[in-house]
Order: structure tokens, then sequence, then C-alpha cells
């Protein structure tokens, strides 16, 4: 079956489902109940033909995202707020970097290519970073006193002042999607820059083992978090510039949904990075112990995904027998 015939020969069923999602919460009659699970089951049964033989169109994520809205729907009796919450963080979030992690991956290219870059013109001329930094950001940094005093760092303040300029920074990568994608780039590309001249910096001063032990703890989580955020917003941005078949007022619209539930994944990633920042880097610990924290928490976050796979995957199975 060719993909047009496809979806003039279900397109009814699809409207009368999403009919039936706005109808249900208002009118829980015995009639309408049995017809939205009639419908449900037989737009389920569409969903995994399209995923078969078209995962790679627009159709599919339309009618995947129907499903869920049904399903939810469906059995919001049985689903309190905390197991919705548990839900979206334990399966869904995680199918959806599976989803985007093209986008993912060329933020972080992005980001890795701005950090390189100032990385080795600071290291071949120091007097550069003055060039790539702010005058008062660059005059800020000591390569010879780091992490002399932690005692002397205020650590609640800093985490919370920390954990809202990485939340800032993430939504202006996602929000940068609605210019085509432009600003995140730019926001990728810079704040990579950012972290690469000051590391040529330490670099330079022989330092670097002592820099990045104040950078990766948080830095693991924290990254994630912003390329994350940046893939939503590279994906928007490219769906408005190649709408494909779809408006781009449609595109626009089905992106920001799946980018701001992308978004909303990010932030207790943020929170953890910003308490990481903010009580373990300045903390009067060991460097080793340092860098120990940060293969902690790149396990813990593949642990995550490898664990919200399986729960997916156990979902999804558990959908297609209804």
């Amino acid at each position: 079956m060719q993909l047009n015939q496809f979806i003039k020969q279900h397109r009814q069923d699809w409207e009368r489902l999403e009919r039936l999602i706005n109808q249900l919460p208002k009118q829980k009659s015995s009639k309408i109940i049995e017809e939205f699970q009639h419908t449900y089951q037989k737009v389920s049964r569409q969903l995994s033909y399209s995923q078969t033989f078209f995962p790679n169109e627009d159709v599919t994520n339309y009618l995947n995202e129907l499903v869920g809205k049904a399903h939810n729907i469906l059995y919001q009796s049985q689903h309190s707020s905390w197991k919705q919450a548990y839900h979206f963080f334990s399966s869904k979030f995680v199918g959806l970097l599976l989803e985007q992690w093209k986008a993912i991956m060329i933020a972080m290219l992005l980001f890795c290519f701005g950090g390189i870059a100032s990385f080795f013109a600071v290291v071949e001329n120091p007097a550069h970073l003055y060039g790539i930094l702010p005058e008062n950001m660059a005059q800020s940094f000591d390569p010879e006193s780091l992490g002399e005093d932690p005692a002397a760092v205020d650590a609640p303040v800093m985490s919370t002042e920390i954990m809202i300029n990485n939340i800032r920074v993430g939504i202006l990568a996602f929000a940068g999607g609605i210019t085509f994608g432009l600003l995140t780039v730019y926001v990728l590309i810079y704040n990579g820059i950012i972290v690469g001249a000051i590391a040529g910096l330490f670099f330079n001063y022989s330092n670097s083992y002592v820099f990045w032990a104040y950078i990766v703890p948080h830095g693991v989580i924290e990254l994630v978090a912003i390329f994350i955020a940046g893939g939503a917003g590279l994906l928007m941005g490219y769906k408005l510039f190649v709408p494909g078949k779809h408006s781009r007022g449609y595109q626009l619209k089905t992106q920001t949904i799946r980018s701001v539930q992308l978004m909303l994944g990010t932030i207790p990633l943020f929170v953890i990075a910003g308490t990481i920042e903010g009580f373990i880097t300045p903390a009067d610990i060991s460097l080793e112990m340092k860098y120990a924290v940060a293969v902690t928490t790149a396990i813990g976050l593949i642990a995550y995904m490898i664990i919200g796979h399986f729960l997916l995957r156990k979902r999804a199975l558990q959908q297609s027998t209804v």
C-alpha cells in the first residue's frame, strides 16, 4: 500500500479518534467509551503498520502522538500526576531522545567545533584569550590558584546561580529553533568557544588536570542537557526550513510539542548539574574523587538510557496487545 493511499484510507479513523479524545473527558457515557476503545484499537494497529512500512514519514510520528494521547485519556483514571511524571521520565523522555539522537549529536559537534577551535587558538597565542572572552571574564581566571580556598565559595548561592544560568542557556538553545536554528547554532558554538578558550589557558599553565577536575563532575550532565536542548532547537529549525509535505505552521506546531517535551526532560539534569557544581565541585576533596563523581554521573546516564529503553519496549509491547 502506498503512503497516500494509506492516509486516504484511514484518515477518517484518525479524525474520529481526535474528536473522541476531546469528547471523552466531558462525556463519559458507555457508548462513547465503547466507541473510543474500538477506534483506539484500530488506530493502534494502523500505527504498527505505519511503523513497519513508513518508519521515517511524518504520518508515523503523527500516529504515534495520537495513540499516545488516546492511551493517556483511556487510562487516565489509573494514572495520577506522579505516575504520569514517572511514565514521562522513565520511558517517554528516553524514547524522544532516541528519536532525535541525530539532532542531539549535531548539537554536540557544533559545541565541540567551537571548543576545539578556541582551545588551539589560545594554546598557540595566549593573548587570543582576550579577543575571545569578554574582558571581565578573561581577567577573572587565575590558572595558578584554582581551588586553593574551597571554603570561600558560598555553595548554596553558587548552585542556584549556576543552575539558573544553565537552564537559561538551554532555553535559549531550544528557543533558537524558531529562528530556523540560527540562534541555536550560535549559542552552541559560542558556549563551546568559552569552554575551549578557558581550557587552553589552563593548558598553557600545565594545569589541565586540575582544571578538568573542576569541570567534569557537573559537566557531564550539564553538557548532555545543553546538547539535548540544542538538538531540540536544531530539529525545530530544520523542520521549519525544510517542512516537507506539510506546511511550516503544521511543522511548527508538531515539532514545538516534541521539543518542549525534550526541554522539560532536561530540567532535572540541570538541577543535578547545578547541585554538583555548587556543592561537590568546590568541595575540599581530592581531584581523583572529583573525577570519580564524573565517571559515576556518566555511568548513571548510560544506565538511565538502557533502563528507559527497556521500559519503552515493554510499554510498546503492552500497548500492541491491547
